[in-house]
C-alpha cells in the first residue's frame, strides 16, 4: 500500500508546488480527458443527465445518514440547502409547464428529500448547526441570478414569466454550493460525511456539464441554436462549466485526502 502511495503523493506533492496557472491548466487538461473516456465509453450521453441525478441522490442518501444516524449537522450549510430547494422548485414548475418528463420525477424526489434535510436542520438538530460559520449573505447570489434571467432568458415561444424562471435556476443552480463552501472555508476541517456529500454534488456537476458539453459536440451545434438564439445558448454552457469548477478544487483534495487514508479532510487556507 505504501509504495503504491509513494507515486501519488509525489504527484500530488508535485501539482501542488506548481503555480495556480499551471494547475488551472493541469485542471483543463484532466477534464477534457475525462470528456473524452467519457465520450468512448457512454453511447448514450442523455444517461449523463440521469447519472448526474443519480450522484445527486447518493450525496443526499450520505446526508440523511448523517442527519439520522450521528444526530449532528455540524458543518452543513443550511443556506446552501434553501437554495437548492429553491432552484429545485423552480426547476420543477418549469418542467411541469414546459416539458413533463423522467427528469421531473427525479427534481421531485430531490426536492423533497432537501426539504427534509432543511427541516432537520432548522428543528430537529438546530443545537448543532454552525450558524456563525454559514455566513455566507444569499442575496449576493439570488438578487443577480434574478437580474441576469431577466436580461438574458430563452428565446422560446413560451410564456416570458417561464422563460426568466427557467433562466433563473440555471444561474442559481450554478452557485448554489458556495454557501457549503464559505462554511468550509470557515472551519478549515471537514468531517467524513460533509466531505462525501459535498464531492458527490462536484461529480454530480461535471456529469451534467459533460452531458451538455458532449450534446453539443453531437449535434455539431445544433442544441445550442435549439435553446433559442441570442446568448441564452452560451450562458447555459457556461453555468454548467462554472458550477464544475466552483467545485473542482475541492474534489481535488478530497481525493487527495482519500488517497492518503484520511478519514477528516483538512483544507489549507485559501481553498474554496
Amino acid at each position: 500500500m505504501k509504495a503504491a502511495q509513494r507515486p501519488i503523493h509525489a504527484v500530488t506533492t508535485w501539482v501542488r508546488r506548481q503555480p495556480p496557472k499551471v494547475k488551472a491548466f493541469l485542471g483543463v487538461i484532466s477534464a477534457m480527458t475525462a470528456l473524452v473516456l467519457l465520450r468512448v465509453i457512454v453511447h448514450d450521453h442523455d444517461n449523463l443527465f440521469v447519472a448526474a441525478e443519480a450522484v445527486h441522490a447518493l450525496g443526499i442518501s450520505v446526508l440523511i445518514y448523517k442527519l439520522t444516524k450521528e444526530k449532528t449537522c455540524a458543518g452543513l450549510s443550511l443556506k446552501s440547502q434553501e437554495l437548492t430547494a429553491l432552484f429545485l422548485a423552480v426547476r420543477l414548475y418549469c418542467s411541469f409547464v414546459m416539458e413533463f418528463d423522467i427528469h421531473t420525477l427525479l427534481d421531485s424526489a430531490t426536492l423533497v428529500t432537501t426539504l427534509w434535510v432543511i427541516y432537520m436542520i432548522r428543528f430537529k438538530l438546530k443545537a448543532s448547526y454552525m450558524e456563525d460559520k454559514d455566513n455566507f449573505a444569499i442575496y449576493y447570489v439570488v438578487i443577480p441570478c434574478a437580474v441576469l434571467s431577466i436580461l438574458i432568458h430563452p428565446s422560446t415561444h413560451h410564456h416570458i414569466i417561464n422563460k426568466i424562471s427557467w433562466a433563473f435556476c440555471v444561474y442559481l443552480e450554478a452557485v448554489s454550493v458556495l454557501p457549503q463552501l464559505r462554511v468550509m472555508q470557515n472551519t478549515k476541517i471537514v468531517e467524513p460525511f460533509t466531505a462525501h456529500y459535498v464531492f458527490a454534488l462536484g461529480i454530480a456537476r461535471f456529469l451534467s456539464c459533460a452531458h451538455w458539453v458532449l450534446q453539443v459536440l453531437d449535434t455539431r451545434g445544433r442544441l445550442l441554436t435549439a435553446l433559442g438564439y441570442g446568448f441564452w445558448p452560451i450562458m447555459v454552457l457556461l453555468s454548467e462549466i462554472i458550477q464544475t469548477f466552483i467545485l473542482a478544487d475541492f474534489c481535488y483534495y478530497y481525493v487527495k485526502s482519500l488517497m492518503g487514508g484520511q478519514l477528516v479532510l483538512r483544507l489549507p487556507s485559501g481553498v474554496v
